[in-house]
């Protein structure tokens, strides 16, 4: 399942990427040869950063790509590897729902005070801020299983695959999947 949410999302990405990059390349073009512009891209821009920003995180939480300093990582006894194995998806977990939380109360603001954005269009704030909130909301979702199942993986003393979940990829681990999504192509 987590495979598929994976796809999901950088499809999704893709689109709305590829979607702002068009965009952008008609507003540069209608600027220089025309004079014209379609007043909002950079609005879209930023609608679009925030939105596929807050999915890339749950994108990164599945495919173990947030960024960790495993310097010291692999020196360390098994326990304590396990150990911040464990803490780092609690830390965070707790972030994912920090970051829910304040985007739920500047959702709230926004509904409070009947915001709009502050160009041409004059947006209703509410609908890009409850996408953005919805993928930050996916990503504490997220978080909290994967804490959920790091935390009984640790307490049962399933260390491997705790360390498969949730460590550190290793380099081979990632030369690997470089490998495979080459002979995909």
């Amino acid at each position: 399942m987590a495979d598929r949410l994976a796809n999901a999302i950088a499809r999704l990405f893709g689109v709305v990427m590829v979607a702002l990059a068009i965009l952008v390349t008609i507003e540069t073009v209608a600027r220089k040869f025309f004079s014209l512009s379609l007043q909002g891209v950079d609005e879209l821009g930023g609608y679009a950063l925030a939105v596929t920003s807050s999915l890339a995180f749950t994108l990164a939480l599945i495919d173990r790509a947030h960024i960790r300093i495993d310097l010291l990582h692999n020196l360390l006894p098994g326990f304590l590897q396990r150990l911040l194995n464990w803490l780092s998806i609690t830390v965070l977990a707790a972030f994912a729902l920090l970051l829910a939380w304040t985007g739920w109360l500047a959702l709230e603001e926004t509904i409070e005070f009947r915001s709009t954005a502050p160009t041409p269009w004059a947006t209703p704030l509410v609908w890009p801020q409850s996408v953005w909130f919805l993928g930050l909301l996916l990503f504490a979702v997220a978080s909290l299983v994967a804490l959920l199942d790091a935390t009984r993986l640790f307490f049962s003393g399933r260390n491997r695959e705790l360390a498969r979940r949730y460590g550190p990829k290793a380099v081979e681990e990632e030369m690997d999947e470089e490998l495979a999504d080459l002979r995909k192509r």
